[in-house]
């Protein structure tokens, strides 16, 4: 059970969750009577191996012994995942300004080894200027300003995993239209450009942007993002969020869909050795 580094609560419950699973069918134990044991229902087993909700100790420590699993070293590695798993990830504290269905992205986005994305609306989250993030934080009506101060620290905190050791390549494909918005105004969209084109140098980041030229393309649907890690456990997670709310697509055949939208896409859109050159053009017309 290889946990990667920066891993919070999420990762780890999806993590305890499969090998738990693993445990269960190896001994031939069904769903309905593994929560017979520990006093639930079998849909509840289901949200467990899945890593949907959270674990309580005493519940992994019956279910072990259930399962056989006595041998005290492997035991106790399967138990300390448990902890870890109740552990708080550092964006918690900012759980009251934070939709919670994007506190999993966080900890998704901390743990991935590849993130790709197409944007059509924004300068990707982690590539953000502290003025552009937070223009595009302050554009919803009514938020109060401690709450857009909030919002925007955990962004720029976010962009610390890119200086990590392990940081994950990031592949973004950027529509043409996110660069030519002013979100802020001329002064701040034009930093924004600027700083996007000082960052495309690093080894682990491809930008790519989507000209207007190309007319109709493959991502008509929006916006997304893929994630993919570096635990076997962990299979590659589509990202789709909505004004109120996101999805989370994990099925084979869903997220083979979006990789092929997303190397469509990258075939259509300008050269990552272009992209400084198309940085500059469109900076330059703001």
């Amino acid at each position: 059970m290889a946990v990667p580094m920066g891993s919070g609560p999420t990762v780890r419950r999806i993590l305890l969750g499969s090998q738990l699973r693993r445990l269960r069918e190896g001994v031939g134990i069904s769903r309905e009577d593994a929560g017979y044991h520990i006093r639930a229902s079998e849909s509840k087993i289901i949200r467990l191996e899945l890593g949907r909700v959270g674990f309580k100790y005493r519940d992994v420590e019956d279910l072990l012994t259930l399962y056989g699993l006595t041998e005290t070293a492997e035991r106790e590695q399967v138990l300390a995942l448990a902890r870890e798993a109740n552990q708080r990830g550092w964006w918690q504290p900012y759980s009251d300004v934070i939709p919670h269905w994007f506190q999993s992205y966080i900890d998704l986005e901390e743990s991935a080894s590849l993130i790709r994305g197409y944007e059509l609306q924004f300068i990707p989250g982690l590539l953000q200027t502290e003025g552009y993030a937070r223009a595009v934080v302050s554009g919803r009506p009514g938020v109060r300003k401690d709450v857009i101060d909030a919002r925007v620290d955990v962004r720029m905190n976010r962009q610390k995993l890119l200086a990590r050791p392990d940081a994950p390549r990031l592949w973004m494909v950027i529509d043409e239209a996110v660069l030519r918005r002013p979100i802020g105004g001329r002064r701040i969209a034009q930093a924004q450009i600027n700083h996007l084109a000082e960052l495309i140098d690093q080894p682990r980041l491809t930008v790519q942007v989507l000209p207007f030229n190309v007319g109709s393309h493959a991502a008509d649907g929006g916006a997304f993002s893929i994630l993919r890690f570096p635990a076997p456990d962990l299979a590659d997670i589509v990202y789709l969020e909505r004004l109120t709310g996101a999805v989370y697509l994990d099925k084979h055949e869903e997220v083979h869909e979006y990789m092929l939208v997303m190397d469509q896409l990258a075939v259509s859109s300008s050269t990552p050795d272009k992209t400084a050159d198309v940085l500059r053009t469109i900076a330059a017309t703001l």
